[in-house]
C-alpha cells in the first residue's frame, strides 16, 4: 500500500480561521488582511491565535469552517475489499482503477504466490495474528503456513483462471469475475476536513479492519503534515472517539 497527498488546498488553515471569523465580524472578511481577521483572537503572534480559534471550534463541535479546505489522496495497492469500505462515504469524490478497461494479463501467477497483485492479509502468514471476530487465538506455525499455502495457491489459481479466460476471447469485465476481492487497486479521494476527520473516527478505530484502518492512519498522518494544527489537536483530543463529525 501507497498513499500519497496529490494536492491540497493552501493556507487551509487560514482558510478555516477566516471562514469561522466570518460569522462574527461585521466587516467583510476578503477586505481584511489574516491580522486584522484574527485581531480579536486570544494570542501572542498569528500561529498562536490559530491554535486557539482551531482548538476553540474543536472542542466546541463548530466543524462547519473545516469543510471549506480540499485534499486529494491517490492510493495504491488496497484490496476491493478496502475500497468497498472506503467508497461508502458518500461525501468524498472517488475515482477507482478500472477492471473493465486496465487487464491483468501479463502478471505470472507466480508471483501472486509472492504478494503480486493480491493483498495477503496478515491472518494468512503471522501465526500470532487474532483478527476480529476470529473463533480461535493464535496458532501454531503449522496451522499458519497451511493457511497460507491454501490462500496462495486460491488466488494464485484465481489470476491463472483469469489470464484463461481473456485468451478464450472473454472481456475483462467478465472476466474479472473470477478475481479474488483481495484484487489490489489503485483510488484517487478527494475529501474536506471535517470529512477526514469522520472517516478517521469511523475507520482509524480500534474495531475497524486492519485494512483500511492502516490506510487511513497514513492519511491522518499526510494530513497533519498539510494541516498541521487541526490535525496535531484531532490526533491528540478527538481520536479513537465518536465525535459526531457526520455532515
Amino acid at each position: 500500500m501507497d498513499v500519497r497527498l496529490l494536492e491540497a488546498t493552501q493556507n487551509p488553515e487560514e482558510l478555516i480561521c477566516r471562514a469561522a471569523r466570518n460569522d462574527y465580524m461585521s466587516e467583510f472578511v476578503a477586505d481584511q488582511s489574516f491580522e486584522e481577521v484574527m485581531s480579536t483572537v486570544e494570542g501572542d503572534s498569528i500561529e498562536d491565535k490559530q491554535e486557539t480559534l482551531i482548538g476553540h471550534l474543536l472542542s466546541h463541535g463548530h466543524y462547519g469552517p473545516f469543510e471549506h479546505p480540499q485534499a486529494t489522496f491517490a492510493i495504491e495497492g488496497v484490496s476491493r475489499s478496502c475500497m468497498a469500505q472506503i467508497t461508502r462515504h458518500r461525501h468524498v469524490s472517488f475515482d477507482v482503477q478500472s477492471m473493465r478497461y486496465v487487464s491483468f494479463d501479463d502478471v505470472d501467477p507466480d508471483d501472486v504466490r509472492d504478494g503480486e497483485l493480491v493483498v495477503f492479509p496478515p491472518s494468512a502468514t503471522d501465526p500470532d495474528w487474532v483478527g476480529r471476530n476470529q473463533k480461535s487465538g493464535q496458532v501454531d506455525e503449522e496451522t499458519v503456513e497451511k493457511r497460507e499455502e491454501i490462500f496462495a495457491d486460491t488466488v494464485a489459481n484465481a489470476v491463472e483462471s483469469y489470464q484463461e479466460l481473456l485468451d478464450l476471447g472473454m472481456p475483462p469485465e467478465d472476466a474479472r469475475f473470477v478475481l479474488p476481492i483481495g484484487t489490489k487497486v489503485n483510488i484517487v479521494m478527494s475529501m474536506n476536513a471535517r470529512m477526514l476527520m469522520h472517516i478517521a473516527d469511523m475507520r482509524a478505530a480500534a474495531d475497524a479492519q486492519w485494512e483500511i484502518r492502516q490506510m487511513t492512519e497514513s492519511i491522518l498522518d499526510l494530513a497533519e503534515e498539510w494541516c498541521p494544527i487541526t490535525f496535531e489537536y484531532y490526533n491528540e483530543n478527538m481520536k479513537n472517539r465518536k465525535n459526531r463529525l457526520a455532515p
